[in-house]
């Protein structure tokens, strides 16, 4: 069933068919002569009954089917003849939902029960009479016409939506295209200026080395920068390709995160709790950029001669923390920059809860808890 204004235009639809139908019965029904009595009443109850039960057939099909054979057959028992109208179009709408086997069976058992409630008092009618008057209330054609209806329009919205869902999924390649194409422009680009600049640093570093001087520590982080710079830049073209050959970056290339920080001269340990287990591919990639990215922000911002990542293995979490010593304090509002979006991003996507803020002993911390049981 549709919702908002659509669900509304289709529940008001719905009502206004009942009420015609219902309507249409108790017409019919009231064109004989009947005497008032507490059986014909209850003719004229089940009437309007079967017909205004044709509200809910898009909700329950099913029900309404049942609702509406029993309805005729009720007022068929005593003394009614009127055509079934109400359960033809709970024929339509139960085939239009999918539920064919469940309507051939309902469809024979009412044309095996009008000839009974014909024969049942106080009507005593002859068995051929009661057998012309219960084909008069449902002809088979009309039920079958009724089943074919629902049956067509069903097939029709099955189509409709595959050739919905065909055009998401070429809009959705299109994208995936274009977002390569863009990933291997941005990668020659980039990786053009960034070896340049690796080069330069490689070749400073010779140059310093062979005069026998001190190499500054700032060039050496230049050319580990260049250099982790044109990996992480492959890195995430291979990733943008999917093509399976080449796995991301996870949770088992943490040793070599930390180990390249402490080439920077920052004291960096790395710590494994909990029973290790496997995680999904995204939450691997997530674990892997939360602390590459705390890491880098530290070396960058944080002026700290320490810093340690802790991954805890928990049964329905996987939680990550990374710790420094640095310059911040309580006092410090944190200037959320594009790589602490991103990992905001990132855990929010996978269903998490990420918290990035001063510690009250002095330095950063950066924690993050992603479920594993919502993860795909």
């Amino acid at each position: 069933m549709g919702t908002g204004r659509t669900g509304v235009r289709a529940g008001v639809r719905d009502w206004a068919i009942a009420v015609c139908v219902a309507s249409v019965l108790l017409l019919a029904g009231r064109s004989g002569d009947r005497p008032a009595t507490d059986t014909y009443l209850l003719g004229y109850a089940l009437l309007a009954a079967g017909g205004l039960a044709l509200a809910a057939r898009r909700r329950a099909p099913v029900p309404v089917l049942a609702v509406t054979g029993l309805c005729a057959v009720g007022y068929q028992a005593v003394g009614f003849d009127v055509p079934a109208v109400a359960f033809l179009f709970a024929v339509y709408a139960a085939v239009r939902a999918g539920h064919r086997v469940t309507t051939v069976v309902a469809a024979v058992l009412m044309l095996a029960a009008l000839p009974l409630a014909a024969l049942a008092p106080p009507q005593d009618m002859p068995v051929g009479e009661a057998l012309a008057r219960a084909r008069g209330a449902l002809e088979v054609a009309w039920l079958v016409a009724a089943g074919a209806a629902g049956e067509a329009l069903r097939q029709a919205e099955r189509r409709a939506d595959e050739a919905e869902r065909t055009r998401e999924e070429t809009a959705r390649r299109r994208a995936d295209e274009e977002r390569l194409h863009i990933a291997r422009e941005l990668h020659d680009s980039l990786t053009h200026q960034i070896s340049i600049i690796k080069v330069q640093a490689e070749v400073a570093v010779h140059l310093a080395r062979r005069r026998g001087e001190q190499v500054p520590e700032a060039l050496l982080a230049i050319r580990e920068a260049g250099r982790e710079a044109t990996r992480e830049l492959r890195a995430t073209l291979e990733a943008l390709r999917d093509d399976g050959e080449t796995p991301p970056h996870g949770l088992d290339h943490l040793p070599e995160l930390v180990e390249r920080a402490r080439a920077t001269g920052l004291d960096a340990t790395l710590t494994i709790e909990g029973q290790r287990h496997d995680v999904p591919a995204a939450m691997d990639r997530t674990a892997y950029r939360i602390v590459q990215e705390s890491l880098t922000n530290i070396a960058r911002h944080a002026a700290a001669a320490t810093a340690s990542v802790r991954v805890d293995y928990r049964p329905d979490a996987l939680a990550i923390r990374v710790d420094d010593d640095g310059k911040a304090t309580q006092d410090t509002t944190p200037i959320p920059g594009v790589g602490l979006l991103g990992m905001r991003e990132r855990v929010t996507a996978l269903g998490g809860r990420l918290r990035a803020e001063p510690r009250n002993e002095g330095g950063f911390t950066v924690h993050a808890e992603l479920p594993v049981g919502r993860t795909s």
